[in-house]
């Protein structure tokens, strides 16, 4: 994949410090889906993030970055940019960084059961609409 080419198929991360959630997502196709919810911790989320590397085979990865509504960096907007750096070192992938505001509450509203995961889905819809 060259740099300026989106990736097709995608993985999408919705970074949290107890849990992480995890979409699936095709460019072309438009569509994502929450996988699941890594509630481990440790280099134990990162065994679980490479099996779900092996299994959906993505060209990148995409973690949302949480920012106040100004925009304003916070506490976990630093912690999200740490763990986008980390799967960066460990995977030697492509990691997009997309601005995650309001995807949770977006989730909870759609009555999502697996709110991380469908919180992770939309971060990656929000990836395909800035990269289409």
């Amino acid at each position: 994949m060259s740099e300026g080419t989106p990736a097709v198929q995608v993985l999408g991360f919705d970074f949290g410090t107890k849990r992480i959630g995890v979409a699936s997502g095709n460019r072309l196709l438009g569509t994502a889906q929450g996988l699941r919810t890594i509630a481990e911790q440790g280099d134990a989320r990162f065994v679980a993030i490479g099996r779900l590397i092996e299994e959906w085979q993505p060209q990148a990865l995409v973690v949302g970055v949480p920012r106040h509504p100004d925009g304003q960096p916070h506490e976990m907007t630093q912690r999200a940019q740490r763990f986008a750096g980390q799967l960066r070192g460990r995977f030697k992938m492509s990691v997009v960084e997309v601005d995650e505001r309001y995807t949770s509450a977006e989730a909870q509203s759609q009555g999502a059961r697996d709110l991380d995961a469908a919180s992770a889905a939309l971060i990656l819809e929000q990836y395909f609409r800035e990269t289409s």
